[in-house]
């Protein structure tokens, strides 16, 4: 940090520097804590009603206080965990676990203490009583001037949680195998799920072989969602089916079609991303719609390559030509290697090596300037300088490259975004036949849409367009992400809406559709990749391009794969 620089930000505000300045003070911006913020002015809180619920063990003798300690004693620890709540505030249930909570007989009355989220607690108890599972204590404390109902639920251990929901998915799996038995005439080979984010665990999706009884006896698989899922699980369920489906083919059981059912939202997902399938595996993949409440589902139209591409498209937004604000600017000049900026719907972001961390926005005709990582937001009011320079300090020492703790929040927040900050700054490490500017970084290609952006849209020098997906894990849907992009940049290009746009200036496009980059570290591709892009359409040109496992030092491609030339 230079002294011009501190000097810059700390002299007497004028009109077009910052007048309102505030900044999270460290370690603030990663409070990740669940707890309400404490009201100025609490309302004093009501003595909650009596039980009105029998039997209710009210310890009014000495005989009753050590029977009840006695019992609750063994009812709690009975239990590995409890959650309790104090009256009706859910929000104030803290966890008790074993060891955590005392029950002992004090001057004739029965008091329970625990820890809360306020510090130590103590109650006595003036009544008790069991319904199901739960305790229900009613409490009195500080002499009779607070009184509140302790509810104690004991909390389901995690293999119980997961046992039911495996049970609830394969009773689903069930249902549905014989809805599509009946519905098919067919007789069921085997149903079972597909595999879930944890070993051992189900996932959520059905796969049913069936033996059709007509059609010379052939096997058909089915693939289904257990768990509700819309839009927005397309790309997972999809790579699934095809995976399963693939399987089913090299062993001795093979179907010779695949069909995927699902509700109307999933449904018309999938309808948008077959197309984009070679053609010999598409014919053999049809689609279903599976209402709510119907026993038998009903097939969908899906449509060609070309209807899907040729399909009326959104206009794009006019290409913003204006160079950011002053405020902006200034920002950026206190670290330009590291800090670059994005627009956005009311403003401005502020990115340091891709991770968003200050956004500035027009309030009233005037520039402001909010600062934070994560969730929290607070405006930068005058006075804060010394907070900005820690924040800024802070990213400067913990995201880079030789940073010295790799475990820190700062330098594991947002890879992806890392590695496009980076590639954007000069894509022709991806390529050199790539133009350097302008690069579109979170490029919508339908705007308004729920989908996802596109990582990087460039142009190559030859006017050719080139999508750029990245990924820094392991994600066996890469392959289909990517080539829904590509179908929605083709859409725009042949709709004229690129060159209307002007989102590459005077630059000449080709007439030609547009290539699709693959992009990850060498050893981050799924061990699915290839089986699943071999399932794309070969009009789909696309190259797989292998970083260096060290990118965050400086990306640069080690293998380039032209995948359509060696499957077609």
């Amino acid at each position: 940090m230079t002294g011009a620089a501190r000097t810059a930000l700390t002299a007497p505000p004028t009109p077009l520097e910052i007048t309102r300045r505030r900044f999270f003070v460290w370690p603030k911006w990663f409070d990740v804590s669940i707890r309400p913020p404490t009201p100025a002015n609490p309302r004093p809180r009501r003595a909650p009603p009596r039980f009105t619920k029998s039997p209710v063990n009210r310890l009014d003798s000495h005989d009753k206080v050590e029977a009840a300690s006695r019992l609750l004693a063994r009812l709690l620890e009975a239990r590995a965990a409890w959650f309790l709540r104090e009256g009706r505030d859910a929000a104030a249930a803290v966890e008790l676990r074993r060891g955590e909570w005392e029950l002992r007989v004090a001057g004739g009355s029965l008091v329970f203490s625990y820890w809360g989220e306020s510090g130590l607690r103590r109650w006595r108890v003036a009544a008790w009583r069991a319904e199901g599972e739960g305790l229900y204590l009613e409490a009195v404390g500080r002499a009779g001037a607070r009184r509140a109902l302790l509810s104690l639920v004991p909390r389901a251990p995690v293999a119980s949680a997961r046992a039911a929901v495996a049970d609830a998915r394969r009773a689903e799996c069930e249902r549905l195998a014989a809805l599509f038995c009946e519905a098919a005439c067919a007789r069921l080979e085997h149903a079972s799920l597909s595999p879930g984010a944890r070993r051992g665990e189900p996932g959520r999706w059905a796969r049913v072989l069936l033996r059709m009884k007509a059609v010379g006896s052939e096997h058909v698989a089915l693939a289904a969602p257990v768990v509700p899922a819309g839009a927005e699980a397309v790309e997972s369920f999809l790579t699934s089916a095809l995976l399963w489906f693939e399987r089913l083919g090299e062993g001795g059981r093979g179907a010779r079609t695949l069909r995927l059912v699902a509700p109307r939202a999933l449904a018309a997902a999938v309808s948008e991303r077959l197309p984009l399938l070679r053609e010999g595996l598409r014919e053999r993949v049809s689609l279903y719609e599976l209402a709510e409440g119907e026993r038998r589902p009903s097939l969908l139209d899906v449509p060609t390559l070309e209807e899907l591409l040729d399909a009326p498209a959104p206009r794009l937004a006019r290409a913003a030509g204006r160079a950011p604000s002053e405020l902006t600017a200034g920002v950026v000049a206190l670290a330009p290697d590291e800090i670059d900026f994005v627009r956005a719907r009311y403003g401005e972001t502020l990115r340091f090596h891709g991770l968003p961390f200050a956004r500035v926005r027009r309030v009233a005709g005037r520039e402001q300037l909010w600062f934070g990582v994560g969730n929290h937001r607070d405006l930068f009011e005058e006075g804060k300088e010394a907070d900005f320079f820690n924040l800024l300090d802070a990213l400067r020492e913990h995201r880079r490259a030789a940073a010295p703790e790799r475990r820190h929040a700062l330098y594991r927040a947002a890879p992806e975004a890392w590695l496009e900050a980076l590639l954007r700054r000069d894509v022709t490490r991806l390529d050199p036949g790539l133009r350097l500017a302008p690069i579109h970084a979170q490029f919508r290609a339908a705007p308004g849409a729920a989908a996802r952006p596109v990582d990087l849209l460039a142009l190559r020098r030859d006017g050719r367009l080139v999508v750029v997906e990245l990924k820094v894990s392991e994600d066996a849907a890469l392959a289909l992400q990517g080539a829904d992009y590509w179908r929605r940049v083709e859409a725009q290009r042949r709709a004229g809406h690129i060159n209307g746009a002007g989102l590459f200036g005077d630059a000449e496009l080709s007439d030609e559709p547009p290539l699709l980059y693959l992009v990850a570290p060498m050893l981050r591709f799924h061990r699915s990749f290839h089986a699943l892009a071999r399932c794309l359409s070969p009009r789909i040109e696309t190259y797989r391009l292998d970083l260096n496992e060290d990118w965050r030092a400086g990306p640069r491609v080690v293998r380039r794969v032209a995948l359509t030339n060696n499957w077609r």
